[in-house]
């Protein structure tokens, strides 16, 4: 069965809320959510460790381990942000600060580049085609082989007030979103920009600028022959 994670970047049930959730039960019955910042909130500090010695080191390791855990087990990330001022949210920005160390610069995961992932964003006005941007470059630099993007304005601030035809045109986007990420999964491979930017990055880590960094793609094989995506 497919396994679904679900990053809600706020903690009410709103629009994007029921958008998201809704994506995750068209694809599977195997769903983890969490909400931020009910489930983590903390501010990266900027302390660097993460970079230079081990995420492990992170001051928030033990209470974001269990969301890196799910990250890594999932099939297909979902992160959801309502707009905040053209961009996602503050908790959904602060979430996704802690994993700088997993870029393609510094340490990413193998597994990212056999993952589909998707950016859900709902604004009452404006603003979905920025903060899907906002969620889908880190998306991008973990290696996720393919990201999916779905922006809508529902012309409401909460999704009892969005009107019946735009609920089941949205409805119906989702439904399709779903059966296209079940008929991919197992199936994507990374893009050639993404895999562009691995071999640039490879040159990168030949020259063991950050140690750290640098024997991370040693022992993965990468600095010889072996690539994450296959």
């Amino acid at each position: 069965m497919i396994k679904v994670v679900v990053i809600h970047g706020q903690s009410h049930k709103g629009s994007t809320y029921h958008i998201a959730h809704n994506l995750a039960l068209k694809i599977s019955e195997d769903i983890t959510e969490f909400f931020l910042p009910n489930d983590f909130g903390e501010f990266c500090l900027g302390c660097n460790s993460c970079f230079n010695y081990s995420e492990e080191r992170c001051p928030h390791h033990k209470k974001l381990s269990p969301i890196t855990k799910a990250l890594d087990k999932a099939d297909v990330i979902i992160l959801a942000s309502p707009v905040y001022v053209m961009h996602a949210s503050g908790p959904m920005k602060a979430f996704l600060d802690h994993y700088g160390y997993r870029w393609m610069i510094h340490r990413p995961s193998e597994h990212m580049f056999k993952k589909q992932g998707v950016c859900i964003s709902t604004a009452a006005g404006s603003g979905t085609k920025s903060t899907n941007k906002d969620m889908a470059d880190s998306l991008f630099f973990w290696g996720v082989a393919k990201t999916y993007k779905f922006g809508v304005n529902v012309a409401a601030v909460n999704w009892q007030s969005v009107n019946e035809k735009k609920k089941n045109a949205i409805d119906k986007s989702i439904d399709q979103l779903a059966k296209k990420i079940i008929r991919n999964n197992g199936k994507v491979k990374p893009n050639l920009k993404t895999r562009s930017t691995f071999s640039f990055i490879r040159l990168i880590q030949k020259k063991g600028i950050l140690p750290t960094d640098a024997l991370y793609w040693k022992e993965k094989g990468w600095l010889n022959k072996d690539r994450p995506w296959k």
